[in-house]
């Protein structure tokens, strides 16, 4: 079982580094593929020589700041292992959660994984009132919109078979990634199965990008997708491959 890690990168070069050994330390067979999205902080070095000592990580460079949809659409298409799981590059979420979040997965029980913050007795920075009220209030209305009954509709951590994430066409380009995902996984009744995780939340101070106008911009999405897309068929069950694609290492950043 190969795992590929698809990181949209846009000025973390105060995380990224530390973020990158984190997902390599985790005992699996992965893939690290990072996404710069146009960034003006130095990240795009770090990650060039990240990419230099580590033949697990790919780097791809996007022409600019096209958001973080965009470059989780360039990832994902680059994926090479049997299943995909989005990493944020700064220090909210903690990759020693993947062996759980894989564990359906690889039981052939899921097609997709949720990583909820909602869900277990993990560790969680306390942080934001209202983040959190928006947040469940948005995962209400896909609930209602789906008919699933997900407690943490916009986590970082999603994990999916490839051949299911690389059949579903990726649309929105900033954070409206979450609530277009929920959709269409919902409307083609994939198996979803939720995991509880850790969650370090970050202040605006340290760095937070998502804000307010995001929080609309997931409404209007849940809106849009529910309404425009048709429920499709079953997708059906394939067994985990012990094998994956071979694909030759990235020896340079690529646009």
């Amino acid at each position: 079982m190969k795992l590929s890690v698809v990181m949209p990168v846009y000025n973390e070069r105060n995380t990224v580094r530390e973020v990158v050994e984190r997902v390599l330390a985790v005992p699996l067979d992965l893939e690290l593929i990072c996404v710069d999205d146009g960034s003006s902080d130095g990240s795009p070095k770090i990650l060039a020589d990240l990419q230099a000592q580590h033949e697990r990580v790919r780097v791809f460079v996007q022409p600019r700041n096209m958001g973080k949809g965009a470059a989780l659409r360039r990832g994902i298409r680059e994926a090479t292992g049997d299943f995909v799981l989005i990493q944020d590059a700064d220090l909210e979420y903690d990759p020693g959660d993947y062996p759980a979040l894989l564990e359906p997965l690889q039981q052939g029980k899921a097609d997709v994984v949720y990583g909820s913050r909602f869900l277990g007795a993990a560790p969680h920075r306390v942080l934001y009132f209202w983040h959190s009220v928006g947040n469940r209030i948005l995962t209400l209305l896909s609930n209602c919109l789906t008919n699933i009954n997900l407690t943490d509709m916009e986590t970082c951590y999603k994990v999916f078979r490839r051949d299911v994430i690389q059949s579903i066409p990726i649309e929105e380009n900033r954070f409206g990634f979450e609530p277009e995902i929920t959709v269409k996984v919902a409307k083609r009744r994939l198996r979803i199965y939720e995991v509880g995780i850790s969650y370090w939340g970050r202040t605006y101070e340290e760095g937070k990008k998502i804000n307010w106008k995001d929080g609309f911009r997931a409404l209007w999405c849940l809106l849009k997708y529910s309404f425009k897309q048709s429920a499709a068929p079953r997708q059906p069950l394939v067994a985990p491959q012990s094998e994956s694609p071979s694909t030759e290492r990235v020896s340079n950043l690529r646009p």
